[in-house]
């Protein structure tokens, strides 16, 4: 027993960034592991093992698996979205918002190759062993967002930010002190819930993609993995839009919750909207505590 003591002491992190950066590692990970997984077996099989449904439950799961997995650590953003957000209303340190967002995208990073990995035999099965990225047996859909072929960059833009901004304006009363929030144990849960929602009613037009660090990430991997810089050219250089539309669409969503919901309710005044705490970063929303603010 004292060995092992010794052993969790000497093993322990004790720089707190380091500590939040490994946390949303883990749980970006967790985010693709799910998702992605469940891309290349609809993918690959062809639809036999796999529909659209089936995709936005692994990924509303894998979030939820991994807000339940880091939210006492980073607070589980999993989000570069988010995480500017949190930045702009004062809840995160702006010295943060590097570190967690390289963090985020090395995680989805990893989790890619492990799923290509886990499914290379599939993949090469289906694709002929040609890594496309596009025609009937393209496979680059399984780790990135693409547009719809009738879909302009100025619609696929509109999109996201959309589906983004509906996404933070559902997420935001949910973990705010300040207006009955959900309660700690089933915050996670309800997450999942409401990402799903937004996943089912608009991924359509652009794969639903709303994470800047679940786009960039596998797409930096197919860059090296044998896709080649196609992943980026194509659609006439798409690519940009999954990163800068879901964060112009999460400051609007977290702008509008302000503005008609978040300075009118009872209290309110300079608390945050984010419920974590600067130093422990735990999520909590029981108003007599104290970790409200990152």
């Amino acid at each position: 027993e004292k060995r092992m003591e010794s052993g969790k002491r000497s093993l322990r992190i004790r720089n707190v960034l380091l500590r939040q950066c490994l946390s949303e590692f883990l749980c970006s990970f967790i985010v693709i592991m799910f998702g992605c997984a469940a891309l290349a077996q609809m993918k690959t099989s062809r639809g036999a093992k796999g529909q659209p449904m089936s995709v936005n439950m692994a990924f509303s799961a894998g979030i939820m698996v991994a807000m339940y997995l880091g939210r006492d650590i980073s607070g589980a953003h999993l989000n570069p979205a988010l995480s500017l957000s949190f930045c702009v209303v004062g809840s995160l340190s702006w010295s943060k918002l590097l570190p967690y967002c390289l963090s985020q995208v090395l995680g989805a990073y990893v989790a890619s190759a492990l799923v290509f990995l886990m499914y290379y035999e599939a993949i090469m099965d289906f694709s002929g062993g040609v890594l496309a990225v596009y025609g009937p047996n393209e496979t680059a859909s399984i780790f990135a967002t693409y547009p719809s072929s009738f879909m302009s960059h100025r619609g696929s833009f509109l999109d996201q930010v959309v589906a983004t901004g509906m996404m933070m304006l559902s997420y935001l009363p949910l973990a705010d002190p300040q207006n009955s929030p959900a309660s700690r144990d089933l915050l996670p849960l309800l997450v999942g819930v409401m990402f799903l929602g937004v996943s089912c009613s608009m991924s359509s037009n652009c794969g639903g993609g709303v994470n800047p660090a679940r786009d960039l990430g596998p797409r930096l991997f197919m860059l090296f993995a044998g896709w080649g810089t196609e992943v980026f050219t194509c659609y006439n250089y798409w690519f940009w839009v999954p990163i800068v539309a879901p964060m112009l669409g999460a400051l609007l969503g977290s702008g509008v919750y302000a503005l008609f919901i978040h300075w009118h309710l009872p209290g309110a005044g300079q608390d945050d909207l984010s419920p974590e705490n600067e130093d422990s970063t735990a999520v909590n929303t029981q108003s007599n505590t104290s970790d409200y603010q990152r």
